[in-house]
């Protein structure tokens, strides 16, 4: 259930997915070394490789709470797990860029204030549990009063929710009750979009690792607190022995200043994001360093063996089908198979980026849910420069790759390819799977549905092809060549039929037929 009825329910199945490779991971810890504190980071560990989408993403911060909150100890009362959630919550909010209000970071910081309250009342754990999970509740209940889409839409928030039926869980398991029953009907859950998780911020991002002198030790919460007076979008991920430091600012000076009050600076990186935002007019073709959004500078535990980078510069593309993974492998690209309803983990980025086995990757995510996994894949891929051209979907990706100049500067591959993705038109087509309101428009289960690259509604109809002859109308003129990508379980004879209802009506432009072999989708439209 979500705000925009397509087949794929990706929250859900994302952080399910999350928290099942955190419990993977502790019980790999032998039972003889099963402390809190040694089941807390390995649940941390986990759920940092495991995520899977911007819901679980974030969920993996609250995780990284609770095993900071916890570590070293042997036992965790009401307290304990009050701060765990409070520290879980303040990393989640610095993995996004621009928080907005109405998200599972608003759900989060709710449940820790009120954890806290309960905490200093009483100690005990359960007691702090059932605040924080009626809190919970509350919350999420306010969802649509923070958020247009959700307000709009007449649905809660699908992380929110999701977070909330977490933390009912686990009261039940402190309670020994059965787990409580939820009824599918209850309510309907919107899907959260990332354009209303991250917006991009303006001025400077000043991005660079920090390690002590010999003999310091980093103070990261005093630093989170001075990098706050200096700027926006601060991100301190690390320890006491070294921290990846992220701030947006007008003054990039002040913030390496500081960095160098503290300790040696390396991998320092300053980009105007004016003028990115002037050359890519979409704010979402902003280029997002992928190293920025890290959990842990150099997570420790991390399986796997480095694999030696090769010199030069490749590309990892997501691709949701068999057609479209052999055209970005036709193209140069690596392949990791994904996409709607089957969201890559960080970690299996990670696995993929060093695979790659290249001092510098690319990685095109080619769906929104799949950028915040991208960037966090990042920096587990330890000794590759890593950095993401946000593409909205696979045709955004080849024509990013087409775009591609293998022998250039990396910051100026991927300024001309996120410029090549924001450049063209797209559009995917689908059939609704429930009614719903999309905007001021109605859409009835059935019919089919035209969605823009940021899932906004073009154009409906219970006949395919009338839908999508509809949202064509709606692109803008000028454009040359139309790409259609067939999808799984599409006939050629019906792709064949859609090409020729768009070549009677548009006589003068080329279109192509490719199989991409896309779940969920139809029909992945590209014009430029």
């Amino acid at each position: 259930m979500n705000v925009f009825p397509v087949p794929d329910g990706d929250t859900g199945s994302n952080m399910l997915a999350t928290v099942q490779a955190a419990i993977d991971e502790a019980d790999g810890v032998p039972v003889n070394e099963r402390t809190v504190g040694r089941v807390a980071s390995a649940m941390s560990l986990g759920a940092l490789m495991g995520a899977r989408g911007n819901s679980g993403v974030i969920l993996s911060q609250l995780f990284r709470g609770l095993g900071e909150a916890v570590d070293g100890r042997t036992s965790i009362g009401g307290a304990e797990f009050a701060e765990a959630l409070r520290q879980g919550s303040r990393a989640a909010f610095a993995a996004v860029a621009k928080p907005v209000e109405g998200t599972i970071l608003t759900v989060a910081r709710d449940v820790a204030e009120a954890a806290g309250r309960a905490a200093e009342a009483d100690d005990g754990l359960e007691g702090v549990l059932e605040a924080a999970a009626i809190a919970a509740t509350e919350s999420v209940e306010r969802t649509p009063e923070l958020l247009a889409i959700l307000r709009r839409a007449g649905v809660v928030d699908a992380g929110g929710k999701g977070l909330e039926l977490l933390l009912r869980g686990v009261l039940a398991s402190v309670r020994g009750e059965a787990l409580p029953a939820t009824s599918s009907a209850a309510q309907d859950i919107a899907l959260p979009v990332l354009d209303a998780l991250e917006d991009e911020g303006f001025g400077y991002e000043t991005v660079y690792v920090v390690t002590p002198v010999e003999g310091d030790r980093l103070d990261v919460p005093e630093i989170t607190r001075r990098l706050q007076q200096l700027g926006e979008s601060v991100l301190v991920a690390g320890d006491h022995r070294a921290a990846k430091i992220h701030v947006h600012n007008e003054r990039p000076d002040r913030v390496i200043a500081y960095g160098l009050s503290l300790g040696t600076l390396s991998r320092i990186n300053v980009e105007n994001l004016d003028r990115q935002a002037t050359q890519v007019r979409d704010r979402l073709a902003a280029i997002e360093v992928s190293t920025s959004t890290a959990a842990a500078v150099e997570p420790s535990g991390v399986p796997g063996e480095e694999t030696a980078p090769a010199s030069g510069l490749r590309v990892l593309a997501v691709a949701p089908g068999d057609g479209l993974s052999r055209v970005f492998a036709t193209l140069g690209a690596a392949v990791v198979r994904g996409g709607q309803g089957a969201n890559p983990s960080a970690g299996e980025l990670a696995d993929a980026i060093r695979g790659v086995a290249a001092e510098e990757v690319i990685v095109l995510p080619n769906n929104p849910n799949v950028r915040l996994a991208a960037k966090q894949a990042g920096s587990l891929a330890k000794g590759v420069r890593v950095e993401v051209v946000p593409t909205r979907n696979a045709a955004e990706g080849i024509a990013a790759m087409l775009a591609l100049d293998p022998d250039s500067d990396i910051k100026d591959a991927i300024k001309g390819m996120a410029a090549a993705a924001y450049r063209i038109q797209t559009m995917q087509v689908t059939e609704a799977v429930r009614d719903a309101r999309m905007g001021r428009h109605r859409v009835r289960k059935g019919e089919y549905i035209a969605l823009g690259p940021s899932d906004g509604l073009l154009a409906s109809d219970r006949d395919r092809t009338a839908a999508v002859m509809s949202a064509v109308r709606k692109f803008k003129p000028g454009f040359e060549l139309m790409t259609i990508y067939r999808g799984e379980g599409v006939s050629r004879v019906a792709a064949v039929r859609l090409r020729d209802a768009v070549r009677a009506e548009l006589p003068d432009i080329e279109i192509e037929l490719v199989d991409g072999g896309q779940p969920h989708y139809d029909f992945l439209i590209s014009a430029e």
